[in-house]
């Protein structure tokens, strides 16, 4: 794989990667678990803009969704895992001693979680990199690169 193709991979992946996270999860606002049905029209109206944005059919936009959905639905409960490392290490540095080992521990379980976060979002991408064609593909990174540092916010609008 020649290095202009690897580097439009990793572009269209840490894109999508984003926006599926940056969508799914109500753009870091969101307090409490997410409602299963919001999730789902946050995620199809991600999938829709994004098929608008490379001219999908309907049926990949179908298979896009159920990809994103299945992910969003595996991520979910690592995203209370998050929260609860949070309110540790909160506790860990504040307290009148800090506790090494314990931090260590956390430490750890903080890695395992984002490896775990990542295999499924790897999955998922390479998932929906299978129903994309490469012109599509290219598009998408195309549209990424333009974006530059802003990520995908706001991709849809220009």
């Amino acid at each position: 794989m020649n290095r202009f193709k690897r580097t439009t991979l990793a572009t269209l992946l840490g894109g999508l990667a984003a926006a599926i996270s940056f969508r799914t999860f109500g753009q870091g606002r969101h307090q409490g678990p997410m409602d299963p049905a919001k999730m789902d029209q946050n995620i199809e109206r991600f999938v829709k803009h994004l098929g608008v944005e490379v001219d999908a059919t309907p049926e990949q936009q179908q298979k896009l969704a159920a990809i994103a959905k299945a992910a969003a639905k595996d991520l979910a409960p690592m995203r209370e895992q998050g929260r609860e490392a949070r309110k540790q290490a909160i506790e860990l540095f504040s307290a009148p001693k800090v506790d090494r080992a314990a931090v260590e521990k956390l430490r750890v379980a903080h890695v395992a979680h984002a490896d775990a976060a990542s295999r499924r979002i790897t999955q998922a991408l390479a998932d929906a990199a299978d129903v994309l064609t490469p012109e599509q593909r290219t598009q998408l990174a195309q549209r990424f690169e333009k974006r530059g540092h802003h990520g995908w916010h706001g991709w849809h609008r220009g």
